[in-house]
């Protein structure tokens, strides 16, 4: 099983559940591109008023699917390509969609998954929920764009945090942060995300289209500009390294 993006329609409001059975919810290749199908196919639902993003099974998304890596990660191009045109590709097929966000977001939110959370207009958690971008210790630098994405959406001192120290966070700091509307119980939270949900989908909805058109007109970033030169470190040693380690359960040697 590479995962799934799974969407279900229900009145004016879509579900979008990540779906990877066993690797909690980790984003593989097939994964992104499955993100920005069923993105694209929604921004053109004129009759839809919100969509709830969760992941299955108590977990959010714990980052990107490694047991991939290997097979396109040390070579520049192919890591570009998968940067560029399938996680970035997916991410901005969430960004650009129209149509108002909620992320229910439980368990682990990690890499990929606090990229994905960042496109949500809306974000609430259940009170275990953990969030963090740990790739320092496999090795590489989170890409240009997506860094730019979770700085904006964190805030500065904690994507600083993430990406350098490699440090996790739970729901509280990330609320205090602003990055979270809300914490609630664990076992609240389906029933709290859904009811925030329903009352955006009950609102004006070309209201919401337009305030949407300008918080993405807002948020535009240069960090594409760093793009041509961002992926010179595919075939560094400790890229190689940090990937190795992780898949054989070892610390790395960096």
């Amino acid at each position: 099983m590479s995962g799934t993006v799974e969407v279900r329609r229900e009145g004016a409001m879509a579900f979008v559940t990540l779906s990877h059975p066993g690797r909690l919810n980790a984003m593989s290749r097939a994964m992104w591109l499955a993100l920005r199908s069923n993105f694209e196919a929604l921004s053109a639902d004129e009759a839809l008023r919100c969509i709830l993003v969760r992941g299955e099974s108590g977990a959010f998304c714990a980052g990107g699917d490694i047991s991939e890596y290997p097979s396109f990660r040390f070579e520049e191009q192919s890591l570009r390509t998968f940067h560029e045109d399938e996680v970035w590709a997916g991410l901005q097929a969430m960004l650009d969609c129209p149509v108002p966000m909620v992320a229910q977001i439980e368990g682990a939110c990690m890499g990929a998954g606090i990229e994905i959370a960042s496109c949500c207009d809306i974000r609430m958690a259940a009170a275990s929920a953990k969030f963090g971008a740990p790739i320092a210790k496999l090795g590489f630098p989170m890409a240009p764009r997506e860094a730019a994405l979770v700085q904006r959406a964190v805030g500065d001192v904690l994507a600083r945090d993430m990406l350098l120290a490699a440090s996790v966070h739970g729901a509280q700091r990330l609320y205090e942060a602003g990055f979270l509307l809300q914490v609630v119980p664990d076992d609240e939270l389906p029933a709290a995300a859904l009811a925030h949900a329903s009352r955006i989908a009950a609102l004006a909805p070309a209201a919401a289209r337009l305030n949407k058109a300008t918080f993405l007109a807002l948020n535009r970033s240069a960090a594409s500009e760093l793009v041509p030169t961002a992926y010179r470190y595919a075939d560094s040693p400790e890229h190689r390294e940090g990937i190795a380690a992780f898949l054989a359960k070892r610390s790395p040697v960096f």
